[in-house]
């Protein structure tokens, strides 16, 4: 035993490593199935360089065979991992026909034609190739942060050093006539180097990744009306904010709808609590349902809504509001009898040039209590003639 022999536990000791602590996060995050296959990565990593280096006793063609397959599994998990965390479809017929190729080539040239050098350019290149369509899909993210870019930089560094090293190293020291002379040499030796320094920035990136993760969902729990499934009043106001700034300064019309649930004491006091969140998680639902990519909606009180139509005139958001309405009405809430039917009073508002929230929403609870004040399961448009629309098959509770 010399000091090689540490040496080559470098990688296998990395790759256990960083296997149990991505296990580690994965067990508390089950949801994230990605912290879970990149530890399945990192495993079929410390496997293949145990079986390259450590375990010397096993035959030779299947040693090599088996600890390359595994270096490419590695790869391709890792790949997928990445992928899977910013929901990008992993085409796994390419992946699978990338790794059938370079495992064909280097065990036609491992069994039938023996060439070492063959052999570490097939298995180098597929590992870049790899690497470099995980860079390239990773290309498409929009509105990348700073993580995102180092991990793709940490991708196109990868596929750099398996693609263009052994063609450096290879014009300065030639082939490799033996396996021994393979592993005693200076490639073999970065191998080892750079596999461990891209190991632990890939896990680094991932992790980092995990944890912003992490917040981000805690912060969208904060803002989250876990009732009606839409914002709460804190989140509908902070994402509002957001988008009426960015709406002034493309100078974008933007429409503001709100929405109280008609007579909505009087349905808790007569059918109970529990019927009254049924009809709370119902408009909810539907409101999600109903509204657009653009448009954010919210629990604003305890039976009020909010919505924010970016793009939106009065007409258009008239429209949508007497959508709702209809909708509602011909909904069906769990918990009540089959023929009482909940109504709402609609407000809209349009935006002009300049005005913040608070305006919007003054502007809007006038109008929704426009259409209270007139009866009631109608929209009314904010400096405008409400528009009504009654029907007697309505019964209203």
């Amino acid at each position: 035993m010399d000091g090689h022999f540490f040496f080559y536990l470098l990688n296998p000791a990395v790759g256990l490593l960083l296997m149990t602590a991505f296990l580690t996060l994965w067990h508390f995050q089950r949801e994230r199935r990605y912290i879970a296959i990149a530890a399945l990565g990192y495993g079929f990593s410390a496997a293949g360089f145990l079986i390259q280096d450590v375990l010397p006793n096993i035959e030779a063609s299947p040693n090599r065979t088996i600890s390359n397959l595994c270096f490419l599994l590695a790869a391709s998990s890792l790949a997928v991992a990445i992928l899977s965390r910013y929901d990008l479809p992993t085409p796994f017929r390419w992946l699978a026909g990338i790794l059938a190729v370079g495992m064909g080539v280097f065990c036609w040239f491992l069994y039938v034609d023996p060439d070492l050098t063959v052999r570490i350019y097939a298995i180098s290149f597929t590992l870049g190739t790899v690497a470099l369509f995980v860079a390239v899909r990773l290309k498409t993210v929009q509105k990348p942060r700073f993580i995102d870019k180092i991990l793709f930089a940490v991708c196109i560094l990868s596929a750099a050093n398996f693609i263009l090293r052994p063609i450096i190293i290879f014009s300065y020291v030639g082939h490799f006539e033996t396996y021994d002379d393979f592993q005693h040499s200076i490639y073999w030796t970065t191998v080892q180097v750079t596999q461990t320094l891209i190991s632990v920035m890939i896990a680094f990136n991932l992790m980092v990744a995990v944890a912003l993760d992490h917040m981000s969902d805690l912060k969208q729990e904060s803002q989250i009306d876990r009732l009606s499934g839409l914002f709460n009043r804190r989140g509908f106001e902070e994402r509002a904010a957001e988008v009426l700034d960015g709406s002034a300064r493309h100078v974008r019309p933007v429409a503001m709808l709100l929405a109280d649930l008609d007579r909505f004491k009087l349905v808790n006091d007569t059918y109970g609590h529990a019927a009254g969140d049924q009809v709370i998680a119902s408009f909810g639902k539907l409101l999600r349902e109903s509204a657009s990519g653009e448009m954010i909606a919210g629990r604003i009180g305890g039976e009020e809504f909010a919505v924010l139509m970016p793009g939106s005139n009065t007409a258009s958001a008239r429209l949508f509001a007497e959508a709702l309405r209809v909708s509602l009405n011909a909904a069906a809430i769990p918990g009540l009898p089959e023929d009482v039917r909940i109504t709402a009073s609609f407000g809209v508002c349009a935006s002009t040039f300049g005005e913040d929230l608070s305006v919007l929403l003054r502007q809007a609870d006038a109008a929704m209590y426009g259409a209270k004040r007139k009866g009631r399961d109608r929209v009314n448009v904010s400096a405008g003639k409400p528009v009504e629309i009654i029907s007697n098959a309505i019964r209203p509770v």
